[in-house]
């Protein structure tokens, strides 16, 4: 029989984590219409203010990765949960771009903590056999948010200002940690004795380069496609990225089983190859039908990829560095994040989105390359924890 997936810790993380993400999806959706708007800022800005937090995160999470394995998940949680909640609050109050990268730096630290214990407190919860399913679910919570945060801050946006979707962020924020009260601690008894006294999980490093490849390339979609689709004519600007969290959202939940029957580094490269696809498609056909075209190839992409990858980074895993290598994992979010959006943003101010958004394609084709070969090395064996 077995073991049990949807235990009340699962389902309290993955509910914490909707609240959370939710509140960074309206970031998205709001961050660079801000920039753009009352700020009187530029493409390059609105990158800069997306993308920045990225530098204090990168920054921090390999400690917060050990700080997991020796202190424990829930402080990690609950912290970032507060940060991001503070973040939002001062929002409300900023009226000048510099103050708004400040406040993304101070983002970066809750985005750290609150990602690298809530992918090592996942791998404690979830039954080694369903890792990918696991994964599948509980990432709905980022999608969901991506495809429904952008949808209330528009509302809000609409009805309330800026103000208004700041401090609704602010409050999915704290709802998110008063739920982390159910989850508890779930990391093992001894396993703190035993973590690995490093900052970097050296076995996971070439897949977690294949797992950047696919961030650098949706990330810089994510920080351009509300302006691109303001361009094209869209009457809601949010519709693309309510699109683009819907499709994966529907695969996750109605396809949860496929990365635990395809080998993680085959699917990886196919999860690239649509990505590129998408961006490709997206960036030619320059048309309101293209843009969702592309935007739901994209989608299908994104939906495997996360799954795909963290199952082949945590099988290089013992229980004991698994916060290890959640943050050498969730830097390459950062660094995708980070870099994504300000690369893709000169580009786009140079030439335009579409170029921006072709850049991204090649990117992530170069990383299903990368993957392939990753794929063709292991001979399609599964990655184990001494490779």
């Amino acid at each position: 029989m077995a073991a049990p997936l949807f235990t009340r810790a699962f389902i309290a993380l993955s509910v914490s984590e909707l609240g959370y993400f939710t509140a960074t999806g309206m970031a998205l959706f709001a961050l660079p219409l801000f920039v753009t708007g009352p700020l009187g800022g530029d493409e390059v800005g609105a990158g800069v203010a997306v993308g920045v937090f990225a530098i204090s995160a990168l920054v921090l999470r390999p400690f917060a990765g050990r700080f997991a394995d020796t202190v424990g998940r829930r402080p990690l949680l609950l912290g970032g949960a507060a940060v991001a909640t503070v973040c939002f609050a001062l929002l409300s109050v900023t009226d000048t771009f510099a103050l708004v990268i400040a406040i993304r730096l101070l983002a970066g630290l809750g985005e750290a903590a609150f990602f690298v214990a809530g992918f090592a407190a996942l791998a404690d919860l979830a039954p080694p056999e369903r890792m990918g399913e696991a994964l599948s679910y509980n990432s709905l919570g980022l999608y969901v948010g991506i495809a429904m945060g952008p949808v209330l801050a528009e509302t809000l946006l609409r009805e309330g200002g800026f103000p208004a979707v700041w401090v609704g962020a602010g409050a999915l924020s704290a709802l998110a940690g008063v739920v982390l009260v159910l989850v508890g601690e779930t990391r093992g008894a001894g396993t703190a004795e035993d973590a690995v006294h490093g900052f970097i999980h050296r076995p996971s490093l070439p897949i977690v380069l294949g797992f950047l490849a696919t961030l650098v390339a949706a990330g810089g979609f994510i920080a351009f496609v509300s302006l691109y689709a303001t361009d094209l004519g869209f009457a809601n600007a949010s519709v693309a990225l309510f699109a683009y969290g819907g499709v994966v959202v529907l695969c996750r939940t109605a396809l949860a089983r496929v990365p635990d029957l395809v080998p993680p580094l085959t699917l990886g490269s196919a999860s690239l190859g649509a990505i590129a696809v998408g961006l490709l498609v997206a960036a030619t056909v320059r048309h309101p039908a293209g843009l969702l075209v592309g935007t739901v190839v994209l989608a299908v992409g994104v939906a495997f990829s996360t799954p795909a990858f963290f199952s082949a980074i945590f099988a290089t895993a013992t229980p004991s560095d698994r916060g290890l290598a959640s943050g050498t994992a969730t830097a390459a979010i950062d660094l995708g994040l980070g870099i994504g959006p300000i690369t893709l943003g000169l580009v786009a101010s140079g030439w335009g989105i579409p170029w921006a958004f072709a850049a991204g394609g090649a990117i992530a084709a170069l990383g299903a390359l990368w993957t392939l070969a990753l794929r063709r090395r292991s001979r399609q064996r599964p990655v184990s924890s001494s490779s």
